[in-house]
């Protein structure tokens, strides 16, 4: 068999009902991982290109504001991931109608929800900014780099949303190489955007918003090209325009506590991004070492997750399926095997993250070398060395989270949001001032940064603790789940 054709049969549909359980839920999560992976790729170019044409201020704005348009993406993300669960399902009970009215409301719903929301979150942008302490009267650089950087991701995120319902379509059926090859399609076109509209065209900002926008927008009419061309099972038919209310409702049960869940989850994350501001405060920086130190660790922190996301989200689809074919057994022996899973993964990513801290090793990948200095490696190593043992905890919540989701059990997770929500706000708002011994700016001791840094993990922590009565009760002892 040639290299081409292994390659070909890694991404051929898989049953995920049948078979073993190990070999299966890897398999599976290779290519998800190989789409995440490819997508990190992007977006490492995209802050190497950033990075190296653009000045303090501007790559400051947009660290800053990765955190807000974290918050309107994953709302996306999250949404289509909770009406993937239904797809996933209906084709597990080899229900071809159900599935294809599953299609049909995930477009509608999202087309609506999609419009709404993306002008909601036009309108919040200058608020959240605000609340970032980022105005022009400060720093008219970083504030039109945030401001325009997140107005048009706002703007276009419903591209977004549109692509995961039809990746979630195509995964349904264990469809996984031609979303991979979509990506790769949009990655590439990501990357000639930014060069054109940053490097030739001097866009800057408002060229990588675009740039990101628009190739998201073509990899989703593709994938939905190719969707109804290669699948005639998902072309519409009369009689699937005639689905029920409850039918709707139960789509926006899963979809929308999975979409606030996520983008609780963002207003977590610009907490966080809050506190890291203050400890460039002071009228005499002007590098924002706190800012884009901490910015570059996020990037290779995002890069090291892929793993733990990709295993994550490969249980959805796993879930969904067998809940569908009534194999509760297997669920249980896939969540199992998932924990082991990414035990193994967590172990790997632990150590390239340690390596990569060397002497701030990753800053030099994110950042051109006269914006790196001892206090923005020092910075950026604390953060990560704080959060690489707690990917372990993380992991578990992946894993956690996407399980319950995927047997329709949303609640918890939404639950488990929320409590990351009030961890990281309660330690950044208390944490560093009390251990610093008064207000945080840029004097503000080492020690009260990190801090700062413990309110990831101990948002995990506390995520996984409200899971686990549920994982118990619908993974382990409920032996009669039963099938809405």
């Amino acid at each position: 068999m040639t290299l081409i054709n292994k390659f070909k049969k890694l991404f051929e549909p898989i049953d995920l009902t049948k078979g073993s359980i190990y070999k299966t839920i890897i398999v599976f999560t290779i290519p998800i991982l190989l789409s995440l992976l490819f997508q990190q790729i992007y977006s490492i170019s995209d802050a190497i290109i950033i990075g190296q044409n653009l000045n303090h201020s501007e790559i400051s704005g947009i660290n800053d504001a990765y955190a807000i348009t974290f918050m309107f993406t994953e709302f996306f993300i999250g949404l289509a991931s909770g009406f993937s669960v239904l797809i996933a399902k209906k084709v597990g009970a080899n229900d071809r109608i159900g599935a294809r009215q599953s299609l049909l409301i995930q477009m509608l719903l999202g087309l609506i929800i999609g419009i709404i929301f993306s002008i909601i979150f036009a309108y919040l942008v200058n608020p959240l900014l605000g609340a970032l302490d980022i105005s022009y009267e400060n720093d008219s650089d970083k504030y039109n780099s945030a401001y325009y950087y997140t107005l048009i991701i706002a703007s276009g995120s419903i591209t977004m949303l549109f692509y995961n319902i039809a990746v979630g379509a195509l995964r349904s059926v264990g469809e996984t190489l031609m979303p991979f090859l979509f990506l790769v399609f949009s990655t590439i076109l990501n990357i000639c955007l930014d060069l054109l509209f940053i490097i030739v065209l001097k866009w800057g900002v408002v060229g990588a918003a675009v740039a990101t926008i628009a190739s998201q927008f073509i990899a989703s009419v593709l994938a939905f090209v190719y969707l109804f061309v290669r699948y005639h099972e998902f072309r519409f038919q009369k009689e699937d325009f005639k689905f029920s209310f409850s039918y709707i409702l139960e789509h926006l049960k899963l979809g929308l506590p999975l979409a606030f869940q996520f983008s609780i989850l963002g207003i977590g994350i610009i907490v966080m991004q809050a506190g890291i501001i203050a400890f460039d405060i002071n009228p005499t920086i002007s590098t924002y070492p706190a800012e884009n130190g901490i910015g570059a660790a996020y990037k290779l922190s995002n890069f090291l997750m892929c793993p733990l996301i990709a295993l994550g989200t490969s249980m959805l689809s796993f879930m969904g399926q067998n809940l569908g074919a009534k194999n509760h057994q297997r669920i249980k022996d896939g969540f199992k095997a998932s924990m082991i899973i990414g035990t193994i993964a967590f172990a790997i990513v632990f150590v390239i993250g340690l390596l990569l801290t060397i002497n701030g090793a990753f800053l030099y990948i994110f950042l051109n070398k006269d914006k790196i200095t001892n206090e923005t490696i020092k910075f950026g190593n604390d953060y990560m060395y704080v959060m690489l043992p707690f990917e372990l905890s993380l992991m578990a919540l992946f894993v956690m989270r996407n399980s319950l989701q995927g047997v329709e059990k949303s609640l918890y997770p939404f639950l488990a949001g929320v409590a990351e929500l009030v961890a990281r706000c309660l330690v950044c708002y208390f944490l560093p001032a009390l251990i610093n011994g008064g207000a945080i700016t840029s004097t503000a001791s080492e020690a009260s940064y990190i801090a700062l840094c413990f309110a990831d993990p101990v948002a995990w922590l506390l995520a996984d603790a409200v899971m686990i009565y549920p994982i118990i009760k619908h993974i382990y002892k409920n032996k009669n789940l039963t099938v809405k």
